[in-house]
């Protein structure tokens, strides 16, 4: 009876091990914001939108939950959709991402609508953009301004 607790104990310790690595290696992975831009708007309207490329190396699901800069008085995750043939666009409150992907902020889809810059943009600047995890941490994205298409 003795050597089956001790073998128990032994399987216990060595999952417990497996677990916390996992664990480990898990907190250590991070997503990457990349290749961030804003386009001005014709006539310095205030309202501007991001775009970028948010990608999951992680073994584990990401789960953005937030965005925010000190560079803008709102800042939120939207996408538009066609829908009957009209543009939709819509608040998201999450963009998970799963193991190994990536997701793409880009023109037409999911994209960050950037409001009342606290500064006045022009093509050129680097703007830090936050964006929140769902499991507590953050990452920055340097997003860079674009001029406005004619």
């Amino acid at each position: 009876m003795k050597n089956n607790s001790i073998g128990r104990a032994v399987a216990f310790s060595m999952l417990a091990c497996i677990a916390t690595s996992t664990a480990s290696a898990s907190a250590r992975c991070v997503p990457e914001v990349r290749d961030g831009w804003i386009r001005l708007t014709p006539g310095g309207m205030g309202m501007l939108a991001g775009y970028a490329r948010v990608v999951n190396p992680c073994p584990s699901e990401a789960a953005l939950i937030r965005a925010d800069s000190k560079a803008f008085a709102d800042t939120s995750m939207h996408e538009s959709r066609l829908e009957n043939g009209i543009s939709h666009m819509r608040a998201v409150p999450m963009v998970r991402i799963a193991p190994n992907t990536a997701v793409d902020f880009k023109p037409g889809g999911l994209h960050l609508m950037l409001m009342q810059p606290t500064f006045a943009p022009k093509a050129g600047d680097q703007v830090p953009i936050d964006f929140s995890l769902r499991d507590g941490r953050r990452i920055t994205g340097k997003f860079t301004v674009r001029a406005a298409m004619p």
